[in-house]
């Protein structure tokens, strides 16, 4: 049985976000087709319409630095950044499934926080050292597992963050979809399992982008 462990969260204009997209596209090349949540998506290069996206890869590069030199670990200040490279460390090697089980159970124990509450901004892409320090909201989950898989080698064009509509709450969502073989399975910070694609079906895809490009999806 799927665990439901928080309500949605919103994704800031998402809907203004995608008729913008569906302006934009047609100055992109467009690749062959695939389908996730039944939808068909359509590949774009460059991720130049995504500035929040492009901000947290930026901050991350920025802590790669910071924390190797200053991530200490004592006994009343654990280092987040540590501990989470320590289970990179040991997720190595191990099979496919056992890594995207542990990376999605380990991000989704963070707290959920809107954007309102913790930035004062209604949309705003954390990098996993503000995401460690402050929590998040969802999408600040699926980056946090982006890149946790990215550290593990897995190759980006496998690896979409989808900004959705959930059609039974009617809100804005986004999770982390892994294109494995023929088939996408989704890392949701709603569920504590990683689930296929093809089980869902109140997910409505608006865009998802990894770091070369972006997806359009077409209903």
């Amino acid at each position: 049985m799927i665990e439901v462990r928080r309500p949605l969260g919103l994704i800031g204009r998402v809907i203004l976000t995608a008729g913008a997209l569906l302006l934009t596209a047609a100055s992109f090349a467009e690749a062959a087709p695939a389908t996730i949540f039944g939808a068909v998506e359509i590949r774009h290069d460059g991720i130049k319409p995504f500035p929040k996206w492009i901000g947290a890869l930026a901050k991350y590069e920025q802590e790669k630095i910071r924390y190797a030199t200053q991530c200490l670990v004592t006994r009343f200040s654990p280092c987040h950044w540590k501990e989470w490279h320590d289970l990179l460390d040991r997720l190595r090697g191990q099979p496919r499934a056992t890594q995207l089980d542990a990376v999605n159970r380990y991000m989704n124990r963070q707290p959920y926080v809107l954007d309102m509450v913790n930035w004062g901004v209604p949309d705003y892409w954390e990098s996993p050292g503000e995401f460690f320090l402050r929590n998040g909201n969802c999408h600040d989950y699926a980056i946090a597992k982006y890149l946790s898989l990215r550290l593990l080698g897995w190759n980006k064009e496998d690896l979409r963050i989808v900004a959705l509509n959930d059609l039974n709450l009617r809100v804005g969502h986004a999770v982390l979809v892994v294109i494995e073989g023929d088939h996408a399975v989704v890392l949701d910070n709603q569920v504590s399992q990683v689930v296929e694609a093809t089980s869902i079906h109140h997910y409505q895809p608006i865009y998802a982008v990894n770091e070369d490009a972006w997806w359009l999806y077409r209903h």
